[in-house]
């Protein structure tokens, strides 16, 4: 019946419960605390001022900057309260607590206790313990193990190389705490997600870290940005958005990340390689890292990226550990005949509905042949629907005959597959936009679209393309450039779907279609626009017709 007070605290609310995970990313709308995923029970619904009971958390690692900036604007959950274990949401509440005074209490309670809290009305937190409908529950404080350090460790905890590294330091130590960590492990390159201006607080953050002297002291890449760094003035972006958003890239940069502005940093040449400890933020880039790559890494909540990238070091927990790489469950796949590439965004996004907070395996798709294009969209519709950052799949990802098949069995059927599409296919047949880079595309993603892409646009419906500038140089030197430009496709570099707002989205659009499953779920809620979603043929073919096909899949359909 207790729980432990993971960030302590007091606090007071109804209680707002549900039994699945939320990404505050795209989940969340963080200038109103309303949740905007249209997929989720919670939608609609507002958690300022809330004691929030959920299982975990899910989907992106930003959610932590999402909770920074409920803090900041004062519409924060009055709590937090989970079973599992939590880092992303838990990491916003730290650094709202600890850097800017706006400390909200987190808690994580045994599955009694849950079951207790998840049906009550209303909550009362305090110091020691967290009272629901007159039930006290006790908390104890959170247990720490002494944590191994080095000599250098030490030294940044002792502010010799100025202020911002100690806390980098002070962080990372509590966050090995919460994990469990008894050490620090050494990485050997970052990935920075929490430069998308995608609320107030990522920009508030980094100039603060800025100012205080913050350098990166590995190598580091950056996330894709919200703006087209070189080209938003003449694209209509207004100033004050468009300049703080390079204000937010630029803090970034001048502490030594290289202005990458890509959500796919496995396509850049510094690609990890397998067995390599990294420092990595942002979902897909995490999964497929861990998944396709066979690297190292936790998924890091935003800001706690900085902190690894300043330091080097991340606690040595979760799937650095080898053990923890093992699958949880087993996920047989009942393989429709005939299908498509959009079976792998479609795959990616129910093994997260059937694996939430543990490692799948999928079995089944042993005779297929997916391209590492087929892989990293299904790694990106895994991390909307799941908190794992990996997944493995028998036959094609390298660590899948490394463990023993679990014994807990489930089988996705075609009529399973069926409904995921349905799930992602809730908009208009008529189609404004078709949009494709969720994650930023890649060289040849570029160049079967350029294939597909031939004859006519459809004149009501525009064409965007994200990529990532790599992505830009090869494809301009080859040709794939010009061949999209003539179709009347525009391509965008340094920003991707999951930050694009009017007026590159246009304002006319009321209706989008994607290939990517990862988009297909976030786009309403971000966008505002109704979605469909299909393989990459039927996005082109949609541009051609301005019409989104008008039933399943014919691999889908009932035999």
């Amino acid at each position: 019946m207790n729980g432990q007070a993971i960030i302590p605290g007091n606090a007071s609310g109804s209680v707002l419960a549900c039994d699945e995970g939320l990404s505050f990313w795209g989940g969340v709308d963080p200038l109103t605390g309303i949740v905007i995923d249209a997929h989720h029970a919670l939608y609609g619904q507002s958690l300022s001022g809330k004691v929030l009971v959920m299982p975990t958390t899910r989907g992106s690692c930003s959610g932590s900057g999402v909770m920074l900036d409920l803090a900041l604007n004062g519409i924060a959950p009055a709590a937090l309260v989970f079973r599992e274990a939590e880092d992303v949401v838990t990491l916003g509440a730290m650094i709202a607590g600890r850097m800017f005074e706006r400390p909200v209490p987190v808690l994580r309670l045994g599955a009694e206790a849950f079951g207790i809290a998840a049906v009550a009305q209303s909550a009362v937190i305090t110091e020691d313990t967290l009272v629901v409908d007159g039930i006290a529950l006790p908390l104890e404080p959170l247990a720490v193990a002494e944590l191994d350090l080095s000599p250098l460790d030490h030294a940044m905890l002792d502010g010799v190389d100025g202020p911002a590294r100690r806390t980098a330091m002070q962080v990372i130590c509590s966050m090995a705490a919460l994990q469990g960590a008894t050490a620090l492990v050494d990485v050997t390159q970052g990935h920075i997600d929490g430069c998308i201006l995608a609320n107030t607080a990522n920009l508030r953050f980094a100039e603060t870290m800025a100012e205080m002297g913050g350098r990166v002291s590995i190598p580091t890449t950056m996330n894709a940005i919200s703006v087209d760094h070189g080209n938003w003035r003449t694209q209509g972006v207004p100033p004050d958005f468009g300049l703080a958003a390079a204000r937010l890239a630029d803090a970034y940069v001048k502490m030594g990340a290289r202005p990458t502005f890509t959500c796919a940093p496995y396509l850049l040449e510094t690609a990890p390689e397998a067995g390599e400890n990294i420092g990595w933020s942002e979902s897909n880039a995490v999964i497929f890292a861990n998944s396709v790559l066979a690297a190292r890494t936790v998924k890091h909540p935003d800001y706690l990226d900085l902190f690894i990238a300043m330091t080097g070091r991340a606690p040595l927990s979760g799937v650095y550990l080898s053990a923890n790489r093992a699958a949880g469950r087993r996920i047989q796949v009942e393989l429709p005949v005939g299908h498509d590439d959009a079976l792998w965004p479609m795959l990616g996004y129910i093994a997260g509905q059937l694996a939430p907070n543990t490692i799948p395996i999928l079995t089944g798709l042993e005779a297929t042949t997916p391209s590492h294009d087929d892989l990293k969209a299904m790694c990106a519709a895994f991390g909307t629907t799941s908190a794992a950052p990996m997944l493995h799949v028998a036959g094609h990802t390298p660590e899948a005959a490394d463990f023993p098949e679990p014994a807990d069995l489930v089988t996705v059927t075609r009529a399973d597959l069926a409904r995921i599409w349905a799930e992602l296919n809730q908009g208009p047949q008529q189609i404004d936009l078709v949009a494709f880079g969720s994650p930023h595309f890649s060289f040849t993603e570029c160049r079967a679209l350029a294939d597909l892409a031939q004859g006519h646009r459809a004149e009501s419906t525009a064409v965007i393309v994200t990529v990532g500038q790599n992505v830009l140089g090869q494809i301009r030197a080859d040709g794939t450039l010009a061949r999209l430009e003539a179709f009347g496709a525009q391509v965008f570099p340094d920003i991707c779907w999951c930050s694009i707002t009017e007026p590159l989205l246009p304002p006319s659009v009321r209706s989008l279609m994607t290939n990517s499953g990862k988009y297909a779920h976030y786009a309403p809620g971000l966008s505002g626009r109704e979605v469909r979603f299909g393989s990459l043929a039927d996005c082109a073919e949609t541009a051609r017709t301005g019409l989104a096909p008008a039933s399943l899949p014919d691999w889908l359909k009932e035999e």
